[in-house]
């Protein structure tokens, strides 16, 4: 007898269901509706989750509950967490690679280049999570028997708008600074091209990090970027794949004194970052501590 009774030819394959990504689980949208994803070539690809405006406020409150333990965590141990984001991704590069191919149209070598760079930016910020303070904090001159020391910190909740024309590398380059120094994170993936992020949700919630610290939204962004823009309880901002809808959400999250990034006019989301990215989402705390005389 066969061991294999089916014939292959005949078999009926699984095919993968695209879902959002919240608190560290993988639930459909709570309207139950999806949209078509295409390649760049114009072929069908697959049929996400479209994600609406209750999915966009659970994920916050999500981010929020997770915001305190996350921020908590000592800096070495959220960069070994990162590394071991790359580590996941790593393992799965042939998935990753042929998404790109057909999210952006690269050829093989280009697309192996792309997400080698996505790998490597995790890696990057890694290094970051224990050398952001004392990069940006220090010990301030005074007059008096105390010292005047300012700490960076974690700004709290950030919406990130994920940019649409890189939808790996440019989604992990607007991810992986927020969450290093302790943010949380919801995300509005690339509206036309989010099969990748939700291949890089799987791999981040098999890499150690606690659920709700990165929450991925699939969907049309004019659905769901200006509930996060105007939310009282998210904290900052990141308009890098706003496009032409840049102005009315930064008029919106006025309303609530959330701080903004702007997005760049022509980012290269291949140079080196710097602290360009991460500086934007952090407080600076000053400590006034006597000293005796």
């Amino acid at each position: 007898m066969s061991e294999f009774p089916v014939p292959a030819a005949a078999r009926v394959p699984v095919r993968k269901t695209y879902k959002l990504y919240l608190g560290g689980e993988f639930p459909r949208s709570e309207s139950g509706r999806s949209y078509p994803v295409t390649s760049a070539g114009g072929e069908l690809l697959a049929h996400a989750a479209m994600g609406s405006r209750k999915d966009a406020r659970d994920a916050v409150v999500t981010a929020r509950r997770a915001f305190v333990p996350w921020a908590a965590r000592t800096a070495y141990a959220r960069g070994q967490i990162l590394y071991r984001v790359a580590e996941m991704m790593e393992g799965r590069r042939a998935q990753f690679v042929q998404e790109t191919i057909d999210a952006q149209g690269l050829d093989a070598a280009r697309a192996e280049d792309v997400v080698s760079a996505a790998v490597d930016r995790w890696v990057y910020y890694a290094g970051w999570t224990d050398k952001v303070t004392q990069v940006m904090g220090g010990t301030n001159p005074v007059s008096g028997p105390y010292d005047n020391r300012s700490v960076p910190e974690p700004t709290g909740v950030v919406a990130v708008l994920a940019p649409p024309k890189s939808p790996l590398l440019g989604l992990v380059s607007v991810i992986a600074p927020v969450i290093a120094t302790g943010n949380t994170a919801v995300v509005v993936a690339s509206e036309p091209h989010p099969l990748p992020a939700v291949t890089l949700a799987e791999a981040l919630a098999t890499s150690d990090l606690p659920g709700g610290v990165v929450n991925i939204l699939t969907g049309r962004l004019a659905e769901l970027a200006p509930p996060l823009a105007s939310h009282a309880d998210v904290n900052a901002l990141d308009l890098a794949g706003a496009g032409e809808r840049a102005a009315e959400l930064e008029a919106a999250a006025a309303t609530t004194l959330t701080r903004v990034l702007r997005p760049s006019p022509s980012p290269d989301w291949a140079a080196p970052p710097g602290l360009s990215r991460i500086t934007p989402f952090l407080e600076t705390k000053t400590v006034w501590h006597p000293v005796g005389i």
